[in-house]
Protein backbone atom coordinates (compact mmCIF):
# COMPACT_ATOMS: atom_id res chain seq x y z
CA UNK A 1 0.00 0.00 0.00
CA UNK A 2 1.51 3.40 -0.60
CA UNK A 3 2.02 6.35 1.74
CA UNK A 4 -0.59 8.08 0.52
CA UNK A 5 -3.40 5.41 0.24
CA UNK A 6 -2.33 4.40 3.75
CA UNK A 7 -2.63 8.19 4.99
CA UNK A 8 -6.31 8.23 3.51
CA UNK A 9 -7.74 4.58 5.25
CA UNK A 10 -6.12 6.40 8.51
CA UNK A 11 -8.51 9.17 8.10
CA UNK A 12 -11.65 6.95 6.91
CA UNK A 13 -11.12 4.78 10.30
CA UNK A 14 -10.09 7.64 12.55
CA UNK A 15 -13.08 9.69 11.49
CA UNK A 16 -15.28 5.65 11.65
CA UNK A 17 -13.73 5.70 15.55
CA UNK A 18 -14.43 9.24 16.10
CA UNK A 19 -18.16 8.67 14.94
CA UNK A 20 -18.44 5.15 17.09
CA UNK A 21 -16.57 6.82 20.19
CA UNK A 22 -19.56 9.11 19.86
CA UNK A 23 -22.33 6.54 19.64
CA UNK A 24 -21.22 5.44 22.88
CA UNK A 25 -21.10 7.87 25.00
CA UNK A 26 -24.61 8.11 25.42
CA UNK A 27 -26.58 5.29 25.10
CA UNK A 28 -25.43 3.01 28.15
CA UNK A 29 -27.13 5.53 30.35
CA UNK A 30 -30.29 6.91 28.45
CA UNK A 31 -31.06 3.21 27.78
CA UNK A 32 -31.51 2.61 32.02
CA UNK A 33 -34.60 5.34 32.37
CA UNK A 34 -37.53 3.49 30.75
CA UNK A 35 -36.99 0.17 32.54
CA UNK A 36 -35.59 1.31 35.75
CA UNK A 37 -38.86 0.18 37.08
CA UNK A 38 -38.48 -3.15 35.73
CA UNK A 39 -35.00 -3.09 37.05
CA UNK A 40 -36.34 -2.29 40.43
CA UNK A 41 -38.92 -4.28 40.27
CA UNK A 42 -36.92 -7.79 38.92
CA UNK A 43 -34.15 -7.07 41.80
CA UNK A 44 -35.89 -5.44 44.67
CA UNK A 45 -34.67 -2.23 44.86
CA UNK A 46 -35.70 1.10 46.89
CA UNK A 47 -36.51 3.80 44.73
CA UNK A 48 -33.56 6.24 45.70
CA UNK A 49 -31.34 2.71 44.85
CA UNK A 50 -32.98 2.43 41.81
CA UNK A 51 -32.02 6.26 41.08
CA UNK A 52 -28.57 5.67 41.89
CA UNK A 53 -28.16 3.44 38.01
CA UNK A 54 -28.69 7.13 36.67
CA UNK A 55 -26.81 8.99 39.35
CA UNK A 56 -23.68 6.93 39.45
CA UNK A 57 -22.71 7.45 36.10
CA UNK A 58 -22.34 11.32 36.65
CA UNK A 59 -20.89 10.88 39.95
CA UNK A 60 -18.16 8.82 37.81
CA UNK A 61 -17.78 11.20 35.23
CA UNK A 62 -16.93 14.21 37.88
CA UNK A 63 -14.53 12.29 39.69
CA UNK A 64 -12.58 10.72 36.52
CA UNK A 65 -12.59 13.63 34.29
CA UNK A 66 -10.07 15.43 36.14
CA UNK A 67 -7.79 12.35 35.85
CA UNK A 68 -8.14 11.49 32.03
CA UNK A 69 -6.16 14.15 30.69
CA UNK A 70 -2.99 13.40 32.73
CA UNK A 71 -3.58 9.33 31.77
CA UNK A 72 -3.50 10.72 27.70
CA UNK A 73 -1.04 12.94 28.41
CA UNK A 74 1.04 9.52 29.85
CA UNK A 75 -0.42 6.98 27.33
CA UNK A 76 -1.38 8.91 24.17
CA UNK A 77 -5.14 9.51 23.96
CA UNK A 78 -5.77 7.06 21.29
CA UNK A 79 -4.72 4.63 23.81
CA UNK A 80 -6.27 5.87 26.74
CA UNK A 81 -10.01 5.86 24.54
CA UNK A 82 -9.36 2.28 23.30
CA UNK A 83 -9.08 1.82 27.71
CA UNK A 84 -12.40 3.41 28.08
CA UNK A 85 -13.84 1.42 25.57
CA UNK A 86 -13.20 -1.78 26.77
CA UNK A 87 -13.85 -0.07 30.73
CA UNK A 88 -17.40 0.59 28.86
CA UNK A 89 -17.99 -2.77 27.59
CA UNK A 90 -16.74 -4.51 30.60
CA UNK A 91 -19.35 -2.15 32.55
CA UNK A 92 -22.10 -3.05 30.22
CA UNK A 93 -21.41 -6.28 30.09
CA UNK A 94 -21.21 -7.08 34.88
CA UNK A 95 -24.72 -4.25 34.61
CA UNK A 96 -26.96 -7.14 32.37
CA UNK A 97 -26.37 -10.04 35.24
CA UNK A 98 -29.14 -9.62 37.70
CA UNK A 99 -27.04 -9.76 40.48
CA UNK A 100 -27.44 -5.94 43.15
CA UNK A 101 -23.53 -5.78 43.52
CA UNK A 102 -22.68 -6.40 40.07
CA UNK A 103 -25.19 -4.16 38.56
CA UNK A 104 -24.13 -0.91 40.83
CA UNK A 105 -20.10 -2.01 40.04
CA UNK A 106 -20.85 -1.99 36.13
CA UNK A 107 -23.02 0.75 36.41
CA UNK A 108 -19.95 2.71 38.03
CA UNK A 109 -17.76 1.40 35.07
CA UNK A 110 -19.80 2.42 32.72
CA UNK A 111 -19.18 5.85 34.18
CA UNK A 112 -15.64 5.56 34.08
CA UNK A 113 -15.49 4.88 30.53
CA UNK A 114 -17.41 7.01 29.21
CA UNK A 115 -16.02 9.52 31.21
CA UNK A 116 -12.58 8.94 29.89
CA UNK A 117 -14.28 9.08 26.32
CA UNK A 118 -15.93 12.59 27.26
CA UNK A 119 -12.77 14.11 27.83
CA UNK A 120 -10.34 12.87 25.36
CA UNK A 121 -12.31 12.82 22.31
CA UNK A 122 -12.15 16.82 22.34
CA UNK A 123 -8.54 16.91 22.28
CA UNK A 124 -8.06 14.22 19.65
CA UNK A 125 -10.26 16.51 17.19
CA UNK A 126 -7.96 19.39 17.78
CA UNK A 127 -5.24 17.42 17.44
CA UNK A 128 -6.14 15.62 14.41
CA UNK A 129 -8.59 17.60 12.80
CA UNK A 130 -7.07 21.50 13.77
CA UNK A 131 -8.39 23.39 11.37
CA UNK A 132 -11.66 21.83 11.09
CA UNK A 133 -12.46 21.41 15.08
CA UNK A 134 -16.14 22.96 14.39
CA UNK A 135 -16.97 20.51 11.96
CA UNK A 136 -15.64 17.82 13.45
CA UNK A 137 -17.81 18.53 16.85
CA UNK A 138 -20.78 18.71 14.60
CA UNK A 139 -20.22 15.27 13.26
CA UNK A 140 -19.75 13.69 16.91
CA UNK A 141 -22.06 15.58 18.73
CA UNK A 142 -25.12 14.70 16.07
CA UNK A 143 -24.51 10.94 16.17
CA UNK A 144 -24.14 11.11 20.26
CA UNK A 145 -27.48 12.63 20.05
CA UNK A 146 -29.43 10.24 17.55
CA UNK A 147 -27.85 7.50 19.88
CA UNK A 148 -29.02 8.95 22.90
CA UNK A 149 -32.34 9.35 21.40
CA UNK A 150 -32.86 6.07 19.92
CA UNK A 151 -31.56 3.96 23.14
CA UNK A 152 -34.09 5.67 24.91
CA UNK A 153 -37.06 5.00 22.74
CA UNK A 154 -35.96 1.55 21.98
CA UNK A 155 -35.19 0.41 25.55
CA UNK A 156 -39.16 -0.48 26.05
CA UNK A 157 -39.59 -2.28 22.71
CA UNK A 158 -36.52 -4.32 23.44
CA UNK A 159 -37.77 -5.46 26.81
CA UNK A 160 -41.36 -6.10 26.53
CA UNK A 161 -41.82 -5.89 22.37
CA UNK A 162 -39.77 -8.37 21.63
CA UNK A 163 -38.96 -9.92 24.79
CA UNK A 164 -35.33 -9.41 25.30
CA UNK A 165 -35.90 -8.73 29.14
CA UNK A 166 -33.83 -5.27 30.72
CA UNK A 167 -30.57 -7.85 30.91
CA UNK A 168 -30.43 -8.00 26.87
CA UNK A 169 -31.85 -4.53 25.81
CA UNK A 170 -29.53 -3.28 27.69
CA UNK A 171 -26.64 -5.10 26.80
CA UNK A 172 -27.33 -4.45 23.32
CA UNK A 173 -25.31 -1.20 23.58
CA UNK A 174 -21.90 -3.39 23.90
CA UNK A 175 -22.38 -3.58 20.02
CA UNK A 176 -21.29 -0.03 19.27
CA UNK A 177 -18.51 -0.47 21.89
CA UNK A 178 -17.49 -3.64 20.19
CA UNK A 179 -16.73 -2.15 17.21
CA UNK A 180 -15.07 0.94 18.55
CA UNK A 181 -12.67 -1.09 20.25
CA UNK A 182 -11.95 -2.87 16.97
CA UNK A 183 -11.11 0.36 15.16
CA UNK A 184 -9.47 2.21 18.44
CA UNK A 185 -6.76 -1.25 18.86
CA UNK A 186 -5.86 -0.08 15.19
CA UNK A 187 -5.57 3.21 15.60
CA UNK A 188 -3.65 2.97 19.00
CA UNK A 189 -0.82 0.98 17.19
CA UNK A 190 -0.83 3.30 14.23
CA UNK A 191 2.18 5.17 14.41
CA UNK A 192 1.32 7.79 11.96
CA UNK A 193 3.47 10.86 10.44
CA UNK A 194 1.27 13.62 11.59
CA UNK A 195 1.79 17.49 10.53
CA UNK A 196 0.18 18.09 14.38
CA UNK A 197 2.96 15.83 16.05
CA UNK A 198 4.62 18.31 17.58
CA UNK A 199 1.57 19.21 19.62
CA UNK A 200 1.04 15.66 20.88
CA UNK A 201 3.83 16.10 23.79
CA UNK A 202 3.05 19.41 25.27
CA UNK A 203 1.92 19.30 28.70
CA UNK A 204 0.09 21.83 31.02
CA UNK A 205 1.99 21.71 34.28
CA UNK A 206 0.31 22.10 37.71
CA UNK A 207 -2.90 23.75 37.97
CA UNK A 208 -2.53 26.52 35.58
CA UNK A 209 -6.17 25.59 34.22
CA UNK A 210 -8.02 26.08 36.95
CA UNK A 211 -6.49 29.75 37.84
CA UNK A 212 -7.36 30.98 34.27
CA UNK A 213 -10.38 33.36 33.58
CA UNK A 214 -11.51 31.95 30.63
CA UNK A 215 -11.14 28.35 31.44
CA UNK A 216 -13.84 29.16 33.80
CA UNK A 217 -16.27 30.59 31.61
CA UNK A 218 -15.92 27.80 29.64
CA UNK A 219 -16.62 25.55 32.59
CA UNK A 220 -19.20 27.51 34.16
CA UNK A 221 -20.86 27.17 30.74
CA UNK A 222 -20.25 23.90 30.21
CA UNK A 223 -21.48 22.92 33.54
CA UNK A 224 -24.49 25.17 33.49
CA UNK A 225 -26.03 24.10 30.27
CA UNK A 226 -25.37 20.14 32.55
CA UNK A 227 -27.51 21.21 34.78
CA UNK A 228 -30.24 22.00 32.40
CA UNK A 229 -29.62 19.22 30.37
CA UNK A 230 -30.17 16.57 33.38
CA UNK A 231 -33.00 18.58 35.06
CA UNK A 232 -34.99 18.50 31.81
CA UNK A 233 -34.21 14.77 31.13
CA UNK A 234 -35.59 13.93 34.84
CA UNK A 235 -38.12 16.22 35.82
CA UNK A 236 -39.32 17.73 31.59
CA UNK A 237 -42.37 14.43 32.22
CA UNK A 238 -43.50 15.62 35.45
CA UNK A 239 -43.71 19.46 34.58
CA UNK A 240 -45.68 18.40 31.27
CA UNK A 241 -48.18 16.33 33.39
CA UNK A 242 -48.79 18.32 36.01
CA UNK A 243 -49.63 21.63 33.56
CA UNK A 244 -52.29 18.78 31.97
CA UNK A 245 -50.48 16.51 29.63
CA UNK A 246 -50.75 13.13 29.68
CA UNK A 247 -47.92 11.35 31.54
CA UNK A 248 -47.77 8.91 28.49
CA UNK A 249 -47.43 11.69 25.96
CA UNK A 250 -45.52 13.62 28.25
CA UNK A 251 -43.02 10.73 28.05
CA UNK A 252 -42.69 11.19 24.61
CA UNK A 253 -42.22 14.92 24.69
CA UNK A 254 -38.79 13.94 26.32
CA UNK A 255 -37.85 11.68 23.27
CA UNK A 256 -39.15 14.19 21.15
CA UNK A 257 -37.17 17.13 22.54
CA UNK A 258 -34.31 15.31 22.31
CA UNK A 259 -34.67 14.14 18.21
CA UNK A 260 -35.95 17.72 17.20
CA UNK A 261 -32.09 19.20 18.67
CA UNK A 262 -30.52 17.12 16.40
CA UNK A 263 -30.24 19.92 13.70
CA UNK A 264 -28.91 22.13 16.18
CA UNK A 265 -26.40 19.79 17.25
CA UNK A 266 -24.51 19.55 13.64
CA UNK A 267 -25.81 23.55 12.86
CA UNK A 268 -24.24 24.97 16.07
CA UNK A 269 -20.56 23.90 15.80
CA UNK A 270 -20.05 24.31 12.23
CA UNK A 271 -21.69 27.96 12.25
CA UNK A 272 -19.49 28.08 15.29
CA UNK A 273 -16.16 27.31 13.58
CA UNK A 274 -16.69 29.88 10.80
CA UNK A 275 -17.10 32.62 13.35
CA UNK A 276 -14.09 33.98 15.36
CA UNK A 277 -16.43 35.22 18.12
CA UNK A 278 -19.25 33.09 18.95
CA UNK A 279 -21.18 35.43 21.00
CA UNK A 280 -23.99 36.20 18.49
CA UNK A 281 -24.57 32.12 18.45
CA UNK A 282 -24.69 32.63 23.02
CA UNK A 283 -27.04 35.29 23.17
CA UNK A 284 -29.62 33.40 20.04
CA UNK A 285 -29.27 30.12 22.25
CA UNK A 286 -29.77 32.27 25.53
CA UNK A 287 -32.84 33.57 24.07
CA UNK A 288 -34.46 30.30 23.08
CA UNK A 289 -33.58 28.92 26.06
CA UNK A 290 -35.59 31.67 28.22
CA UNK A 291 -38.16 31.56 26.39
CA UNK A 292 -38.68 27.66 26.40
CA UNK A 293 -38.68 27.27 30.09
CA UNK A 294 -40.81 30.88 30.50
CA UNK A 295 -43.40 29.06 28.48
CA UNK A 296 -43.62 26.22 30.34
CA UNK A 297 -44.16 28.79 33.42
CA UNK A 298 -46.59 30.83 32.13
CA UNK A 299 -49.36 28.93 30.04
CA UNK A 300 -50.88 25.59 30.68
CA UNK A 301 -51.93 25.65 26.84
CA UNK A 302 -51.09 22.24 24.64
CA UNK A 303 -49.44 24.36 21.80
CA UNK A 304 -47.56 25.75 24.18
CA UNK A 305 -46.19 23.18 25.96
CA UNK A 306 -45.26 21.66 22.88
CA UNK A 307 -43.78 25.20 21.33
CA UNK A 308 -42.00 25.18 24.67
CA UNK A 309 -40.54 21.61 24.30
CA UNK A 310 -39.32 22.49 21.20
CA UNK A 311 -37.59 25.22 22.16
CA UNK A 312 -35.90 23.37 25.06
CA UNK A 313 -34.68 20.94 22.98
CA UNK A 314 -33.11 23.37 21.03
CA UNK A 315 -31.03 24.89 23.51
CA UNK A 316 -29.87 21.76 25.33
CA UNK A 317 -28.39 20.94 22.30
CA UNK A 318 -27.33 23.54 21.01
CA UNK A 319 -25.73 24.54 23.95
CA UNK A 320 -24.19 21.60 24.63
CA UNK A 321 -22.60 21.27 21.28
CA UNK A 322 -21.19 24.91 21.55
CA UNK A 323 -19.61 24.02 24.95
CA UNK A 324 -17.47 21.12 22.88
CA UNK A 325 -16.51 23.20 20.59
CA UNK A 326 -15.20 25.56 23.08
CA UNK A 327 -12.95 22.81 24.48
CA UNK A 328 -11.30 22.67 21.21
CA UNK A 329 -11.81 26.38 19.77
CA UNK A 330 -10.45 27.99 23.01
CA UNK A 331 -7.77 25.76 23.66
CA UNK A 332 -4.20 26.41 21.30
CA UNK A 333 -3.20 22.61 21.26
CA UNK A 334 -4.48 18.87 21.64
CA UNK A 335 -3.57 19.30 25.38
CA UNK A 336 -4.48 22.05 26.57
CA UNK A 337 -7.76 21.26 25.02
CA UNK A 338 -7.41 17.76 26.71
CA UNK A 339 -6.74 19.40 30.35
CA UNK A 340 -9.90 21.85 29.67
CA UNK A 341 -12.12 19.26 28.59
CA UNK A 342 -11.34 17.52 32.00
CA UNK A 343 -11.88 20.85 34.03
CA UNK A 344 -15.29 21.73 32.55
CA UNK A 345 -16.52 18.44 32.58
CA UNK A 346 -15.06 17.27 36.20
CA UNK A 347 -17.39 21.01 36.89
CA UNK A 348 -20.13 19.72 34.56
CA UNK A 349 -21.23 16.55 35.93
CA UNK A 350 -21.24 18.05 39.46
CA UNK A 351 -23.30 20.24 38.90
CA UNK A 352 -25.30 17.79 36.78
CA UNK A 353 -25.69 15.30 39.38
CA UNK A 354 -26.54 17.97 42.02
CA UNK A 355 -29.38 19.30 39.67
CA UNK A 356 -31.91 16.52 39.20
CA UNK A 357 -31.91 17.01 43.34
CA UNK A 358 -32.00 19.99 44.04
CA UNK A 359 -35.05 20.78 41.52
CA UNK A 360 -36.97 17.72 43.15
CA UNK A 361 -35.78 19.36 46.55
CA UNK A 362 -37.68 22.78 45.22
CA UNK A 363 -40.98 20.86 44.32
CA UNK A 364 -41.24 18.88 47.41
CA UNK A 365 -40.70 21.97 49.62
CA UNK A 366 -42.90 24.10 47.23
CA UNK A 367 -45.38 21.51 46.02
CA UNK A 368 -45.52 23.60 42.57
CA UNK A 369 -42.92 24.00 39.79
CA UNK A 370 -43.49 27.56 39.77
CA UNK A 371 -40.00 27.90 42.05
CA UNK A 372 -38.10 25.13 39.99
CA UNK A 373 -38.91 26.76 36.74
CA UNK A 374 -38.08 29.86 37.86
CA UNK A 375 -34.40 28.94 38.88
CA UNK A 376 -34.23 27.03 35.49
CA UNK A 377 -34.70 30.87 33.42
CA UNK A 378 -32.00 31.89 36.39
CA UNK A 379 -29.79 29.19 35.43
CA UNK A 380 -30.58 29.68 31.52
CA UNK A 381 -29.40 33.93 31.97
CA UNK A 382 -26.32 32.33 33.64
CA UNK A 383 -25.55 30.56 30.77
CA UNK A 384 -25.88 32.75 28.77
CA UNK A 385 -23.75 34.82 30.50
CA UNK A 386 -20.83 32.82 31.15
CA UNK A 387 -21.30 31.93 27.68
CA UNK A 388 -20.67 35.67 26.49
CA UNK A 389 -17.11 35.15 28.16
CA UNK A 390 -16.26 31.53 26.92
CA UNK A 391 -17.24 32.91 23.12
CA UNK A 392 -14.58 35.54 22.92
CA UNK A 393 -11.68 34.92 20.29
CA UNK A 394 -9.08 33.90 23.07
CA UNK A 395 -7.01 30.66 24.03
CA UNK A 396 -7.06 29.54 27.77
CA UNK A 397 -3.51 30.52 29.43
CA UNK A 398 -2.87 32.65 26.84
CA UNK A 399 -5.74 35.43 27.20
CA UNK A 400 -4.39 38.47 27.93
CA UNK A 401 -1.94 37.85 24.88
CA UNK A 402 -4.98 37.88 22.57
CA UNK A 403 -7.44 39.94 21.63
CA UNK A 404 -11.20 39.86 20.46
Amino acid sequence: MTRTNSRKLYYFLLVAGIVLVAFNLRPAITSVGPVIGIIRDDIGLSNWSAGMLTSLPLVAFAITSPIAPKLGNRFSNERMLLAGLVLLLFGISMRSISITALLFAGTLFVGFGIALLNVLLPGVIKEKFPKKVGLMTSVYSTAMGMFAAAASGLSIPFTEGLGWGWQLALFVWATPTILGIIIWVYLSKTDKEDENADMKYVRVRGNRMWTSPLAWQVACFMGLQSFMFYVTISWLPEILHDNGMAMGTAGWMLSFAQFVGLPASFIVPVAAGKLKSQRIIVLIMGLIALSGYSGLLIGDSFVLMVISTILIGITLSGTFALALAFLGMRARNSRHAAELSGMAQSLGYTLAAVGPMFIGLLYDVTHAWTVPLITLICVAAMVTVFGMGAGRDRYVLEADSATE
